[in-house]
């Protein structure tokens, strides 16, 4: 019986280290077939992507009673390049207050030049994180499990960010819901696997972000019509959401 409980065992580990390799060398093919210069700000429909993201993030925590940022330590896991965690500078958020942690040390080494040497960055997987429990008033999650395709690991990551949330913190969301027919490293995470993800817990789920490639092609012309169809939602991709533990 030991035996087969280890083998067991080092067959799970052994899945874990072959995600976790999917995992980057998916990104590495990304950043080397230049698809980073979509993730451009110089690219107008990256920027209506951006500007959607932003209103609903703040339209979001104003629904939450979340106005002052000053007072809340934020988690971003999956922090790229800590983009997300200076837009929070500009909230209100203060860089000692903020902590970022990606599976890929060469973007937690662009992060550290780019951002307020105060914020924390720190490389590793956030299956586990290196965190006390009830660490953080925010855990930011922005297009993590959309990358992820072990359902394992996806667990492993919802139980770890509920650890490090205080009891009246939130979860805030921000994922496609959509697969991309032309990347098979990544899948849509549907509202129904959201709860399953995060059981226990209440759930405020908005569609938003038009699809990208319709946003590439009309962004260069009117950026009204982005908002317009935005505003539709029949094209957006992603949920943008909060999760909190339910009150007990």
């Amino acid at each position: 019986m030991f035996i087969l409980i280890r083998t067991s065992r080092d067959a799970a580990a052994s899945e874990l280290m072959d995600e976790l390799s999917r995992i980057k060398e998916a990104y590495k093919k990304r950043d080397e077939s230049g698809k980073s210069k979509l993730y451009s700000f110089f690219s107008p429909s990256y920027v209506v992507v951006t500007q959607q993201r932003e209103r609903a993030v703040l339209d979001m925590l104003s629904k939450y009673g979340i106005a002052d940022l000053s007072v809340k330590k934020v988690l971003d896991v999956g922090c790229g390049n800590g983009g997300i965690l200076r837009e929070c500078i500009r909230y209100g958020a203060l860089p000692e207050n903020l902590y970022g942690i990606d599976l890929l040390p060469e973007r937690i080494e662009s992060a550290r030049k780019l951002s307020p040497h105060s914020i924390e960055f720190r490389h590793g997987n956030a299956e586990k994180l290196p965190y006390d429990n009830y660490a953080f008033d925010i855990v930011l999650c922005f297009t993590v499990f959309t990358s992820i395709l072990d359902t394992h690991m996806k667990r492993n990551l919802a139980k770890e960010m509920l650890r490090v949330l205080k009891p009246d913190g939130i979860i805030l969301w921000y994922d496609y819901h959509m697969n991309n027919p032309k990347n098979p490293d990544v899948r849509g995470v549907k509202k129904k696997e959201i709860y399953e993800l995060f059981p226990n817990c209440s759930i405020g789920l908005n569609r938003i972000t038009l699809a990208p490639p319709i946003a590439r092609l009309i962004a260069p012309y009117s950026l009204l019509a982005c908002y317009i169809l935005e505003r539709l939602k029949i094209f957006n991709t992603h949920y943008m959401g909060v999760i909190k533990r339910k009150a007990t």
